[in-house]
Order: structure tokens, then sequence, then C-alpha cells
């Protein structure tokens, strides 16, 4: 399957982008939105978005086995890998989960075409209307392909133009997700751009930025700090920083039978996306006291992600990447060479995955690839204090509890600063009316209109 040149990024790659080139793009957008897309019900729009999910499912549409075909090469994924994660993204896309993000987020399924009142603005006598950015400019990062689509999925939502500024060689699935939205609905694929160039290019930024009311950003502290300061005064920002993630097992999941599967979830979370993403565990925390004890568990992990990697292989890495967890697993195999209180078990003859357990309870960042580190807790409160080095940062807790515990942890965990609590197992399948980082996702792009009836 050969692509057309909707797109900049459908470009060769010895083109050179200009200002302006940006410039004619942000003008057509906005023209293309005013005639295609600013008129358009928003339930046909959800409707469009779910035919364009379940066409993603089936394994003989077109623009999948072209992103598992070249995706691995592209992303460093493997096949597998990037098979599990599409499904997960695009089983979300159904119609009722599109129009349940809309009402949970706007309070109304209409909210974006006409004024509408819930019922507690029914109750004062108020009603309010939702607009929209006229071009929004994602930002978006490298390291995964699904936040870009999820943010594409909320600009159509909206009926915003787009501009997807994609991290250099990280394009191929947001332009084939666009290529598919273009495919089913041309008029609304004109109201979308993809494009790629290294950071930093404050010539195209700024052009860029200039057209956009609305900037959204995913990327490192320090990456969304530079682009608060070249963004103009009126220009709405909606950024997304690094975050980190651990998991939280009790002792009562930890029984004979249930130890297993419990293990096997845990290892599902470290390897989807190979570990690169926010949501994705770095320390998993264990109860004492169980049937199953931490250390038991952790060696249970270590089997599981040896399945894992049969059936899900991680792929490649570049050799100073290797190299750097090479050498962190030698740090931790002397001192299990010297002390009970460190063991480590990890894969023969590659890096492709490690399991370290420690009695000692501090939070310790993975260097990631499926790293990960196995710690002993007498109970959440201590785990937390372990954790209080991170705490403000700390995107999903992946639990594992009985259903009597399962709220007073949650509870706990929301006061200690856990913007998302999911079963383990589910920590890199967000649903789609997730609140990324406690925000409402469709809530922070909107302006709103009270009218006072």
């Amino acid at each position: 399957m050969n692509l057309p040149n909707y797109f900049l990024a459908d470009l060769p790659a010895e083109a050179t982008l200009s200002a302006a080139m940006l410039a004619e793009a942000g003008q057509t957008l906005k023209r293309n939105r005013h005639s295609y897309l600013a008129a358009r019900p928003t339930q046909s729009l959800a409707l469009l978005l779910a035919k364009v999910g379940s066409d993603w499912l089936s394994p003989d549409y077109p623009f999948r086995k072209l992103a598992l075909e070249q995706g691995p090469m592209a992303t460093g994924f493997s096949r597998a890998t990037l098979a599990d994660g599409l499904d997960s993204f695009f089983q979300q896309l159904t119609r009722e989960n599109l129009e349940n993000l809309l009402e949970q987020d706007l309070g109304h399924v209409q909210r974006l075409e006409r004024m509408t009142s819930s019922p507690p603005e029914e109750k004062t006598g108020r009603a309010s209307l939702a607009t929209a950015p006229e071009l929004i400019a994602h930002i978006t990062a490298g390291n995964l392909p699904i936040p870009a689509l999820q943010s594409i999925v909320l600009g159509v939502l909206l009926r915003s133009a787009q501009f997807v500024k994609c991290a250099t060689g990280a394009s191929l699935l947001p332009r084939l997700f666009a290529h598919s939205l273009y495919h089913t609905d041309s008029k609304l694929g004109a109201c979308l751009e993809i494009a790629e160039w290294r950071g930093g290019n404050v010539g195209l930024e700024n052009v860029l930025f200039e057209a956009a009311d609305c900037v959204t950003a995913t990327g490192s502290d320090e990456s969304i700090a530079a682009l608060r300061k070249t963004l103009p005064g009126n220009t709405r920002f909606v950024a997304y920083a690094h975050r980190l993630s651990f998991a939280y097992i009790t002792s009562g999941t930890l029984g004979r039978l249930n130890a297993g599967r419990v293990a096997a979830n845990a290892a599902a979370d470290v390897s989807a996306w190979n570990q690169l993403g926010c949501l994705s565990p770095h320390v998993i925390y264990v109860e004492s006291g169980g049937e199953t004890s931490p250390e038991q568990f952790a060696e249970m992990l270590a089997r599981e992600m040896a399945q894992r990697e049969q059936t899900h292989p991680r792929g490649n890495l570049p050799v100073e990447i290797s190299a750097a967890i090479s050498s962190r697993r030698s740090v931790y195999e002397l001192r299990a060479a010297h002390s009970d209180d460190t063991r480590l078990w990890c894969s023969k003859d590659s890096t492709a995955w490690t399991v370290i357990f420690e009695t000692e309870p501090q939070f310790q960042a993975s260097c990631l690839h499926r790293f990960i580190y196995v710690k002993s807790v007498a109970d959440l409160t201590q785990a937390l204090h372990s954790a209080d080095a991170v705490r403000g940062k700390v995107s999903t807790v992946g639990l594992a509890a009985s259903e009597e515990r399962e709220q007073k942890l949650a509870t706990e965990l929301a006061h200690w600063g856990a913007t998302r609590i999911c079963p383990l197992g589910k920590m890199q399948s967000p649903p789609l009316a997730w609140r990324h980082d406690g925000r409402p996702a469709l809530a922070e792009l909107v302006r709103w209109t009270d009218w006072e009836m």
C-alpha cells in the first residue's frame, strides 16, 4: 500500500519544511475547518470515530497492516507489542465511550453545538455553550504513539482543525491514523496536518504557535518549560510533563491459587510499550505476610517476564541503552552476591528483561525497557513514605487488592497524590474518558459561555 502525499509528513525525507509552508498550512486548516467541520453534529463525528476504531481492529485493514509491517522498524516495538497497544486503544473508540466522554467532561453531548443545561444548571436557571479552539497544535513526544492518536481523537470530537507536530522519526502511526480518517472522510482529513521536525526549531514553531489558538504538549519537564516561554500570551497551553507510576499488591491477593495470575498481570504492565510510558510501573510494592512472600512473588514475576519475552519480545535497543542496563544489573549482581536482602533474575545473553527484589523499600526509578523493581513493605503507609521523593509526579498506581480493601486503599492513594488508580494489568490501558494527570481531557481545551436565563 502506497500512501498518497496528503500531509507534510508524507513528503520525501530530503524535503525541507519552511516557515511559509507552515503558515500556508495553518490558513488552509482554518479555512477547511470553517467549510467542512465546524457545523457538523458532534454525534456524527462520534459515529465516524467509532467506525474508524472498528476498522483498525480488523486484521485485514490496510492501515493496520502497514502499521504492523513498518512499525517495528520505525518505533522499535515488536509487532506483538504494537498489535496489543493498538488493540487496547482502538477498542475504546466506540460510540458509547465517545459520548460518555462528552457528557462527562462537558456535561452534555451537544454542549459544543447549542446552549444546553445539565441538571444542576437547570436548577439555577442557566445554560452554557462550550467553544472549541479553531486550530489546535499538538506537540507530541516520540516515546509512545498512542498519546498522539488520543490527541487527534479529542480534536475531532471538538471539531477543531489540528496540526500534529511529531518528534523526528515518530510520525508513522499518527500519519497512518490521519490517513485512515482521510480515507473514511476526506473533508475531515483536510482539517488535519501531520509533520515532523527536530524540536527547538524556533522559526517553524513560532509560525505554528502564531496560527494556533491552543497548543497541547507532552514531553519532559524541560521541554514543557521551554515551550511555555515561546508561546504568545493569549494562547491556551495544555501540557503534560513527565510522570512516573508504581504498583501495589496486598498480601491477601497472593494466595497460592491467585499469585500466578497477579504475577501475570504485573508482567503485562511492565512489558506493555516496553515500560516507556508515564503509566508504566517502575516499582512494584508487595505487602509481606501473605501466603506468597514478596521475594517469592518476584521470582514468579521473573518467570512471567521470560514467558512474555517469548510471545511479546521487547525488540532490539541501541548499544548505549543496552550497556546502561547491563551496568545497572552488575550493581545488583554484586549486592545479591553479598546480601540476602537483594536478588536478581534476568534474561540470559540479552537485556530483554530484569527483575530486582529488594527489602529496601525506597522508590527507585527504573532504567526502563522491562527493568522492574519488586520491594517488600509492611503496608501502604510504608510504601507511600518510601515514594515521597516522587510525590506529586506519580500518574498511575496499579492496585491488586481484595474488594474489602480496595476502597480504603484507593482513597488513601488519592489523598497522597495519585491521579489514577487501576487494576494491576491495566496500567497502560486507560479508559477513553480518563482524566490525564487528574484533568478532564475535553474541558481543558474549550472556552465556556454561561447564559443566565
